[in-house]
Order: structure tokens, then sequence, then C-alpha cells
């Protein structure tokens, strides 16, 4: 019997009596001769392009193609036969995703296979791990291709490709609904959306037809050395395994835990330390555990004599910070000041507020409600209780004044004891660090004891002009763009 039209049949270049096997090759041949990717300065070879491709998605359904030979185009479109699957798409079934930048690319052949969605973890460290490295053996469970069957499902040659759906494992169906025809997919009901056929007694007795099985892969995280916050290590093709799809990868993210002591910005660390205001006025130490493990590392800080440390200044040690990770450069440690005062102080006698006074620089000093004094109208306030002083009852409020004042000294004085019977420490550093530690490689042996890392580090004031090694920042208020706060001073260190 003739056919109606032979459009479709010229632009593929075969007879109306081709058989699918002549189709697919005429289709091959076609579409890579005129796809977009290979024409780009040629419209007319996209426009053949999709003809092509909508001549052989016509032809290669033998329900389309007996009403394409009956009725033509016209009896497509009066069927709802004339809609069909997307250039692109039918392009991708027989050569892969990417068009043919992935066949023709550089004369570079790549895995023409879609590949699945890469799996992501979190994975959070601490700051010494992050200080020390670290590698962290994983457990995954993922799926990979049936080794006795290699992912076909069953016995070679028992797999038959479904005839419902051509292997597609969808079923386009048309319903006539009035005048009008509707035309729907679904789920081919043969195969259940599998595209194959496995009889049950031909089934891989491994996977169960399912052609992949779960095994447990363990894989090794390398955290190394100063790794930033945020990193990201890959394991390409260690994801889960599918017939004919290409192997995802599998992306750990490289999460901080918070610190109790330290705070981290970039190459950079950051230590909040609380002095005694004795410290901060006389000089002293103190002590600071770094991350260095498992055998501690202490640095005893040491502040001279004479340089004031203000309530949150900003001193510097250099090349105590973070090592960098690619060539572990040490970055910076700043130190961040809290001085902390006294909550109570006893009454100075005059010669102390002299020497107060020759110490501190003040030019001028009076003390508040000085006896020798008998000021008109004056309001004074001790122990939140105010009094007005007049010259008419200045004589009843000065021995009211001395009464307040004796039991203020009699609160100090409790105080004081209160502090010496809590046998509070007295030296300005705090309580020295243990010299000695637990060997970690025997932990069982109470004799196998390993000593600690003590070193000396000075603060010193250095030019201001001088650049950290990372320009990391500790606030938001750097004025001057050198990667430091204002008020700040940066402090060189010695080691011994």
């Amino acid at each position: 019997m003739g056919v109606k039209e032979t459009r479709f049949y010229e632009l593929l270049e075969v007879p109306p009596t081709a058989t699918d096997a002549q189709l697919k090759s005429a289709y091959k041949k076609g579409a890579l001769r005129h796809h977009p990717d290979k024409n780009r300065d040629n419209p007319e070879a996209a426009e053949k392009f999709k003809d092509i491709s909508k001549a052989y998605e016509v032809l290669s359904d033998p329900q389309k193609r007996q009403l394409y030979d009956q009725y033509g185009e016209a009896g497509l479109t009066e069927q709802g036969g004339a809609g069909g699957m997307n250039a692109e798409d039918l392009f991708s079934q027989f050569f892969g995703g990417g068009g043919l930048g992935n066949i023709f690319g550089g004369g570079q052949m790549r895995d023409q296979r879609q590949k699945s969605n890469t799996i992501h973890h979190a994975q959070y460290v601490t700051l010494e791990e992050m200080y020390n490295g670290k590698v962290s053996k994983l457990a995954l469970q993922k799926s990979v291709i049936c080794s006795d069957c290699d992912g076909i499902g069953g016995k070679a040659g028992a797999v038959k490709t479904c005839t419902g759906c051509n292997g597609v494992g969808m079923k386009t169906m048309m319903r006539q609904m009035g005048p009008m025809i509707q035309r729907f997919q679904t789920v081919c009901p043969d195969c259940k959306g599998e595209g194959e056929i496995i009889r049950e007694k031909d089934r891989c007795k491994k996977c169960g037809g399912r052609k992949t099985n779960i095994v447990r892969k363990v894989l090794y995280l390398h955290v190394d050395k100063g790794v930033p916050n945020g990193h990201r290590v890959n394991f390409r093709g260690e994801g889960d395994q599918v017939p004919g799809v290409q192997p995802g990868d599998v992306q750990f993210e490289i999460k901080q835990k918070p610190h109790k002591r330290f705070t981290r910005k970039g190459d950079d660390l950051i230590f909040e330390a609380k002095i005694h205001l004795y410290t901060a006025l006389a000089g002293g130490w103190f002590w600071i555990q770094h991350l260095d493990a498992p055998i501690p590392r202490y640095l005893k800080v040491h502040i001279l004599p004479g340089e004031i440390i203000a309530p949150g200044s900003v001193k510097m040690i250099r090349g105590q910070g973070m090592p960098s990770m690619r060539h572990h450069d040490p970055g910076n440690l700043y130190i961040k000041f809290d001085v902390v005062f006294p909550e109570s102080c006893p009454r100075l006698g005059p010669s102390e507020l002299k020497t107060l006074k020759k110490l501190t620089g003040v030019e001028s000093f009076t003390l508040e409600g000085d006896f020798n004094q008998e000021p008109e109208g004056e309001v004074m306030m001790i122990d939140e209780e105010v009094t007005e002083k007049t010259e008419e009852d200045g004589e009843g409020e000065k021995d009211r004044f001395q009464h307040l004042l004796s039991k203020k000294e009699e609160k100090d004085a409790e105080a004081a004891r209160k502090r010496k019977d809590a046998k509070e420490e007295e030296k300005v550093g705090g309580r020295d660090p243990p010299r000695d530690v637990q060997d970690p490689a025997f932990p069982n042996d109470p004799r196998r004891r390993l000593p600690v890392t003590i070193e000396d580090q000075y603060v010193e004031k250095i030019d201001q002009s001088s650049q950290t090694s990372n320009g990391a920042t500790m606030e938001d208020d750097d004025d001057d763009g050198d990667g430091m706060p204002s008020g700040g001073e940066r402090v060189q260190c010695a080691s011994q």
C-alpha cells in the first residue's frame, strides 16, 4: 500500500519501506550532520535538525507511522499524534547529554553518560584538629552495580526489552473525549517503568533483578593543617552507581565547632585575656594554653613593667596563629585585654593619694568630702544616701558623714577577711600549668609521662605601620585598612 506523504522519509533519506534499523542509522547520520553545535553560523541547519528529529520520532513509533502513512501530517495533528519529544532530548538518548560539545570537545573524549547527583555531607571538626591536622575514617553506604550480573539484572539473554513501551518505561495513551482525542503518558504497566522484562526464574540471585547492591565503603577524609572553615573535599565517583549512569561524587564540607578559648579569623587567632588591674599597671604574666595536641603547649605571656594595658586594648604575638593550609606559614595571635578592677578600695591617706597622683600623672586631684572644706549648698552621695550641707546644719551633717565612712570601712575590712579566708590565688598570672601529661601511646600506664612544652612570649610595642601576616581584622572598626582595629597595638614576641 502506498503512503500519502513522503516528506519525513525524504528528510531521513530513506525509502517508505525502510526498516527500524535503517531509520535509526539514517537519523544518527542526519542529526550529527545538522546539529546546531556543529553549525553555529547556519540557522537553516538548526531547523533541519528539528525536522529530522520530528521525522524519526514519528516513523520510529508504529502507531504514529501508520497514521502518517495513511493520513499524512494533517492526520497526525487531528489524531493528537503530532506532538513529541524535544529534539535535544531525542539526540541525548542516542549520544548522551551535553550535545556535540562532549563528542567533538577539542579532540578529547569524555563520558557521555548522564551523571548522578552529588551527595553532600557536613563534617564538624574542632579548632585543635584544624591546627594539628587529622585523618577521619567515614563509613558510607552506597549502591554499586551487581558484580554477578554486571548490572543486567539476570542471565545473559534473559532480559527482554518491554514491547509495551519499546524500552522507554512510559506508555503513550490516547483517550476519546467527545470530538477531541486526549494524548497522555503513563508508567508502562508491563515493566513498571523499567523498560525491561525479566522472568522470575532468570533474575540474578545476588541482586534479585535490582541490578545494584548496597555495600559499605570506608572513606579517609584528610583534614590538613590550617584547613579553612567551609573547605570542601570531593571524592570523585564515590556516589551511588546506576546502570547506564555515571556515578556521582561525594562531597564533604569541613565546618569548625565553636571553641571556648580562641576565635579564628583566617590564619589569625583571637584570645580574650582577663588580667588584674595591678598587672595592667605594673606588669606581670599570664598563661595561654595553645592548640597543640596530644602534648599541650603553654605560652607564658609577659607584660613588661611600664607597659600600661588599657581596657579593651589589643596586642599581637607574631607567628602564634593558625598555620596556612598550603605552606603552613603561621598567622598571628591577637590578645584583647579585659582589665578587672577591684570591687572596693580602702580609703587612701594624703601621702598615698600624693603617690597615686604622681604615678598616674594627674595634674590636679581633689578628694570629695574633704573634712577641711565647708562648701555651701553642696550635694554629697555616700552609700546611695544623699544629704545637703548648709551653713546652718554643717556640724550635724559632718557627724553623719563620719558615721557613714566608719560603716564603709567596716564593710571593706569584712570583704578583705572574706578574700583571705577564701585563699584566693595571689599570683598575678593564675595557676601554673601541669609540668607533664599522660603519654598517649600508653594511656593505661600512669608511670608513662611526657613533659609539656612551655614558651616565654614577650609583648612589646612595634611600629603601627607594620602589616599583619594575613590582614585579618578582629572587629569591623578597622579605620586605616591595615588589618588592625582602632586602638590596637602590634607586639613582637620572642621565644625561649
